[in-house]
């Protein structure tokens, strides 16, 4: 019987998941805005307990720990072992650095942030915590509502949830403008694809996700619509590579298995070029939902 979530753990801890992680800076510089808004609304306090799924590379899970303070703890949970490789060598070299400037007590506070590997639909969790914060990481479950439950089981009682996801493919131009220009360069007819199937956009429609809290017994639940600029790169040629390397184009690229990429990031570059700002900058709208709920 295939594991729960199988794909996406083979996924995350193959080329895609090494690839996110040497890419590390450019993809938190592209989700930063929205991970910020979902914090806003998780509202962190000082000596929380906090859980972080589908940490990464840890930029998030470093920030969450910098908000509940030496006497709180932070647990980044994450199935791609580059990633989390990445995450551990910051926070050893964070620990390091504090030893070093303001002492071992600064040191042995940091150790309070721990990263682990783990699908999280199943993985044993700490109890009690306080809050439980994601930043693009629930919508890759195969089965949603029951990882939902086993995710507010680490919760107590009046928990907090706060996460973001993105909304329709339609809303997010920064996703779909260089997928549409990469199909019509590769010749490739795109498939009607399944909305509800684990993935980026899985958690789009409203109704549906609103749906999925409630079967897994969340209260409370509250969503909001937060926009944002999109920084796909410095120029139209960066964001074009950009393009092939993270979000929905890179899988299709993968798909499709070019030998030669330069005929498509030329194609990308001139999709992008009309859309550049006066300062070269390729920025396009993102869209997202900001979901928060209790744990009654």
């Amino acid at each position: 019987m295939p594991t729960v979530n199988a794909q996406q753990i083979a996924e995350w801890n193959g080329p895609q998941g090494q690839r996110w992680a040497e890419l590390q800076r450019q993809t938190d510089r592209l989700v930063g805005p929205f991970g910020v808004a979902a914090l806003a609304r998780a509202a962190p306090q000082p000596a929380e307990g906090v859980l972080d799924i589908g940490c990464g590379c840890g930029e998030t899970s470093f920030e969450l720990a910098r908000r509940v303070g030496p006497r709180g703890w932070v647990l980044g949970l994450d199935i791609s072992r580059p990633m989390l490789e990445a995450a551990r060598r910051q926070a050893a070299g964070e620990s390091e650095s504090a030893s070093a400037s303001k002492g071992e007590s600064e040191a042995a506070g940091r150790a309070r942030l721990e990263f682990r590997e783990g699908d999280a639909a199943t993985a044993p969790l700490p109890a009690g915590a306080d809050l439980l914060y994601s930043r693009f990481g629930l919508m890759f479950f195969d089965q949603p509502a029951a990882a939902l439950r086993h995710l507010r089981g680490a919760l107590r009682p009046g928990g907090r949830l706060a996460f973001v996801c993105w909304r329709s493919p339609r809303d997010n131009p920064w996703a779909m403008t260089p997928l549409v220009a990469a199909r019509q360069a590769l010749g490739v007819v795109a498939e009607p694809a399944d909305p509800l199937a684990p993935g980026p956009f899985a958690f789009a429609d409203e109704a549906r996700l609103r749906a999925l809290l409630a079967e897994a017994g969340w209260a409370g639940i509250e969503l909001q619509r937060f926009d944002a600029a999109v920084t796909l790169g410095p120029s139209p040629r960066a964001a074009a590579e950009n393009a092939t390397r993270i979000g929905p184009t890179s899988r299709l690229v993968r798909e499709v298995g070019l030998t030669d990429e330069r005929p498509l990031l030329d194609a990308l570059e001139r999709a992008f070029a009309p859309l550049a700002a006066a300062d070269g900058a390729v920025r396009l709208a993102g869209s997202t939902w900001i979901a928060s709920a209790v744990n009654p």
